[in-house]
C-alpha cells in the first residue's frame, strides 16, 4: 500500500487571478461537487493523512471550502492550503477555528505577478490580520512565500523588500529577514509562522525543451495529485492531466496507483531515470538530483 505525504486535491481550477508566473489552465473551469470530494477521500483514507488543496485555481473561491473543510476534519484528514491570500477577508469566518487546517501557505509573489485592484498595503494588512487571529487562537501553522527570486538576481530583494518589511514590522523581528534567509530554506519569524523564500521555478509543458539527463523526482513517490474532475497525476505541476493514470470515477484510486504507467514512472526515478515526456520536460526535478 503506498503512503503519501502529500496528497493534492484540486477542489478547484478556478482562480481569480492571472499571475504571470503560472499558465492558465487550458481545461474547463470546474468546482469539485461534495460527492466527489466524499468519494476521494473514501478511496485515498488508506495512503494518506495529510491533504493539500491545491494544482491549479485558488481553493478560496470554493462557495464549500468550509463543508469540505468539515468533511476533512469528520474523516481523519489534515488540510493544507496554498492561497494567492487575495480573498482571506472573503473567507475568514468560514476557515478561521476549522480544526481540520494544519497550515495555510500565502503566495505573496502573487501580488506582483498581477494588476491587482487593491493596493499592496491592504493585501499585506489583510494577511498579517488574519494570521495573528489565527495563531492566537488555533494551532494553525503559517508559511509566506516568497517564490520569485532570480537565480542571477538573488542578492536584489527590492521587489520583495515593502513585504519583507511589513513582516518584521508586525511581528516585531529585531533583523532584516534578506540576512538570516536562504533561497530554498524558510526562518521562522513568530511561532508558527516561517517564511519561505525560493527561486522562480518553470512549469513543465509539451512545448518546453527537453531534458534526458539522469534525473530523479518525488512523483508517485512522496505526492500524488488528483485533479478537480476525478483524474489521477504524479504531482502538482502537471496542471492539464497530461500524465492521465486513470480517473477515480472508473477506477479505485488504489488500482490506479498500481497501474503499470504509474510504476513505470515511480521505478523509473528509482534507477534515475525518466520515462514520461512531460517529467523530461520540466525543470523543478533539478532541485532533488543528488
Amino acid at each position: 500500500m503506498k503512503k503519501f505525504k502529500k496528497f493534492y486535491i484540486e477542489i478547484t481550477n478556478v482562480c481569480n487571478l492571472y499571475c504571470d508566473f503560472c499558465p492558465r489552465t487550458q481545461r474547463s473551469p470546474e468546482f469539485m461537487k461534495m460527492e466527489t470530494f466524499s468519494k476521494i477521500l473514501d478511496q485515498i483514507k488508506m495512503h494518506t493523512d495529510y491533504i493539500y488543496f491545491h494544482v491549479k485555481g485558488e481553493p478560496f473561491l470554493h462557495p464549500e471550502i468550509d463543508s469540505f473543510l468539515d468533511l476533512s476534519y469528520e474523516r481523519g484528514f489534515k488540510v493544507n492550503i496554498t492561497t494567492n491570500g487575495t480573498l482571506i477577508n472573503t473567507v475568514k469566518k468560514k476557515i478561521l477555528m476549522k480544526r481540520s487546517i494544519r497550515q495555510i501557505n500565502f503566495s505573496l509573489h502573487s501580488f506582483d505577478g498581477n494588476e491587482i485592484n487593491t493596493s499592496k498595503d491592504e493585501y499585506i494588512s489583510n494577511i498579517i490580520s488574519f494570521v495573528k487571529e489565527a495563531i492566537k487562537n488555533t494551532e494553525m501553522l503559517i508559511s509566506f512565500r516568497l517564490w520569485n527570486v532570480e537565480k542571477d538576481n538573488e542578492n536584489k530583494v527590492e521587489k520583495n523588500r515593502y513585504i519583507l518589511q511589513r513582516i518584521e514590522e508586525a511581528f516585531s523581528l529585531p533583523y532584516k529577514i534578506e540576512e538570516k534567509i536562504i533561497p530554498g530554506r524558510g526562518v521562522k519569524v513568530f511561532d508558527r509562522v516561517y517564511l519561505n523564500q525560493d527561486y522562480k521555478f518553470q512549469w513543465p509543458g509539451l512545448n518546453e525543451k527537453e531534458d534526458n539527463s539522469s534525473s530523479f523526482c518525488h512523483g508517485l513517490r512522496n505526492q500524488v495529485a488528483i485533479l478537480v474532475d476525478g483524474t489521477v497525476v504524479p504531482c502538482c505541476l502537471d496542471g492539464e492531466g497530461i500524465i492521465n493514470l486513470g480517473n477515480i470515477h472508473q477506477v479505485d484510486f488504489s488500482e490506479i496507483v498500481e497501474s503499470d504507467r504509474a510504476n513505470n514512472i515511480f521505478n523509473g526515478f528509482s534507477k534515475r531515470k525518466v520515462v514520461e515526456e512531460l517529467c523530461r520536460k520540466c525543470g523543478y526535478k533539478k532541485r532533488f538530483n543528488i
